[in-house]
């Protein structure tokens, strides 16, 4: 297909079809695709994946970086809860391991 869309520009699309065996809406498909860039991936060797795909991931990373969101906010309160407990001495510095209540 790549091999294809130099030689249109030079030849007819329905020309350069015939030559290489293939059907011209074919063709004019590719070439509108190419001049769209919907081709610079598959030319630069990356993974096409198709955009529900693609839709599917954004929406699941959001969900993601919400959650992270959410558990670093609790994070953080209850960092601050127990740096009041323990200026307040209502939390020990370090738990008691049993045996240690001596």
């Amino acid at each position: 297909m790549a091999a294809l869309l130099p030689s249109i520009g030079v030849a007819s699309v329905s020309a350069v079809a015939r030559r290489h065996g293939v059907n011209a809406n074919q063709v004019f498909g590719w070439r509108k695709q190419y001049q769209q860039g919907s081709l610079a991936a598959v030319k630069a060797g990356e993974t096409v994946v198709p955009a529900s795909e693609l839709a599917a991931a954004i929406k699941e990373i959001k969900e993601l970086q919400r959650l992270l969101g959410k558990k670093t906010l609790e994070v953080e309160i209850l960092k601050e809860a127990v740096e009041w407990g323990r200026s307040k001495s209502l939390i020990a510095r370090s738990p008691l391991l049993p045996g240690d209540d001596r």
